[in-house]
């Protein structure tokens, strides 16, 4: 477990994402938990753009997910927010979003109800942000 740190704007959330990226490995996946607005997707966006992806990053709220063509492999990007929950989902639903190379960010884990949900995978870090006065946030990082 890591102690929680402090970002104090936007550009620091990302540099925090892009520091975790480095520790990553194919396969591994990375809940992201937080309140709304408190810097998911920036922290996402972060670690995304250090594994090679020079495209736009957004919220995949209301797709559930989205895949890119990192520098090393696979990434996917998923944002379980607008499901209340998976167990009246298609069981297949997530499994474009996890394989044995892609490089995983869960988004409103919570809404899974079960990791098992979460394509029974790992964990390879559990990410938790939250607002901390103005544009500053604390992060902290478990797991690895």
């Amino acid at each position: 477990m890591t102690s929680p740190s402090e970002t104090t704007g936007p550009a620091a959330t990302e540099a925090a994402g892009a520091a975790l990226a480095r520790e990553l490995r194919p396969g591994d996946v990375v809940l992201v938990s937080g309140e709304l607005g408190a810097g998911k997707t920036t922290f996402v966006r972060g670690a995304l753009r250090a594994l090679g992806v020079s495209e736009a990053i957004t919220s995949p709220t209301f797709v559930v997910g989205i895949l890119y063509d990192g520098a090393a492999g696979p990434l996917a990007h998923l944002d379980l927010y607008r499901l209340a929950g998976l167990e009246d989902e298609d069981p297949g639903l997530l499994d474009p979003y996890f394989g044995a190379d892609t490089i995983t960010f869960v988004e409103w884990p919570e809404r899974a109800e079960s990791l098992a949900l979460l394509g029974n995978r790992g964990i390879a870090r559990h990410v938790t942000l939250a607002h901390a006065g103005g544009d500053h946030r604390t992060i902290e990082v478990r797991g690895g």
